[in-house]
């Protein structure tokens, strides 16, 4: 991960008088390239570093320049740590781990308890409750791709069940919705695309590299498109699936219904995502209007009876 790099470059510079872009190289397993460009994001953030050429040249913190424990508040600390634990618990590596360190190395010792207390306070667990090895794979598979600029391929299965494989160049690991993704730019396609990780099979590392491509961040809010197609519908459920409705509600759009009931101001999107949705609430759940959707999700329950017909 970057920022745990970054904080190590940082933590070298300050330790030695120089140090060249070949040496940092071969510490963090990266290119020469990646580390010039640390070394420019180092600079943006602030913290002077310059560089001398020839024979014994290297990068170094401007003379007289130091950081010291006052440079971050205990909420900044804080901040960081609740930050690097949460991606700790699903990407394992020694960057973050040492990352972690050194952050930890910043806190005054009058204010170990204090940040102790607010770091506590937040816990960040990306891992699902039930635990999928291959996520934790993929993703340092995917990590390693992204900072040595290697080309990526797997067995890609859509939405519709059809398998391809792809050649990839990575460039973004995102999580969006309890679900991990990463952005690259797909040989297949000729164009960037947008990889579930619990689709993507076989993935692999090739020995063969990529010129990083003019990039754009890919589209992840949909907030807009969503609400100009979504209907409001209306349910009545039982109190048991109250906190699973409350994922796509809030608590204005219900209104009780006798003591074990209420009715709710469902709102839904006409497609198989949503109908399998409120099949999912079983019998817990009544659909009562518009009525053409009403009567869809009679037909799809009397698809589901057939299947288990003798």
């Amino acid at each position: 991960m970057k920022i745990s790099r970054l904080i190590s470059i940082i933590m070298i510079l300050l330790d030695k008088e120089r140090v060249s872009a070949h040496e940092l190289a071969n510490i963090f397993e990266v290119s020469k390239r990646t580390i010039y460009r640390d070394i420019d994001a180092i600079n943006l953030a602030g913290i002077p570093v310059y560089s001398t050429s020839g024979v014994g040249g290297g990068f170094e913190i401007m003379k007289r320049y130091k950081i010291d424990q006052k440079t971050f508040s205990s909420t900044d600390i804080s901040s960081i740590l609740i930050g690097l634990s949460g991606f700790s618990n699903i990407i394992k590596s020694a960057e973050l781990t040492n990352a972690l360190t050194k952050v930890k190395s910043f806190i005054p010792a009058d204010k170990v308890n204090e940040i102790e207390f607010q770091t506590n306070q937040i816990q960040i667990d990306l891992n699902q409750w039930i635990s999928d090895g291959n996520v934790e794979k993929n993703l340092n598979i995917i990590k390693l791709a992204l900072q040595n600029y290697n080309i990526l391929s797997f067995e890609y299965t859509n939405a519709h069940g059809i398998k391809t494989e792809r050649k990839t160049e990575p460039y973004q690991i995102i999580l969006k919705s309890n679900h991990w993704y990463f952005h690259g730019y797909c040989y297949t396609r000729k164009d960037f695309r947008l990889f579930k990780l619990s689709r993507v099979s076989k993935l692999k590392i090739e020995n063969s590299f990529f010129k990083p491509k003019d990039y754009q961040k890919p589209l992840l809010d949909f907030t807009d498109t969503w609400t100009s197609i979504q209907i409001r519908t209306t349910i009545r459920i039982h109190k048991s699936i109250m906190d699973r409705v409350l994922d796509f509600c809030v608590y204005e759009d219900f209104t009780s219904d006798g003591e074990e009931h209420y009715i709710v101001d469902f709102p839904l999107i006409e497609n198989d995502y949503y109908y399998n949705i409120i099949l999912s609430f079983g019998d817990k759940c009544q659909f009562l209007e518009p009525l053409h959707i009403r009567t869809e999700l009679k037909n799809r329950i009397q698809n589901i009876a057939n299947l288990y017909k003798d």
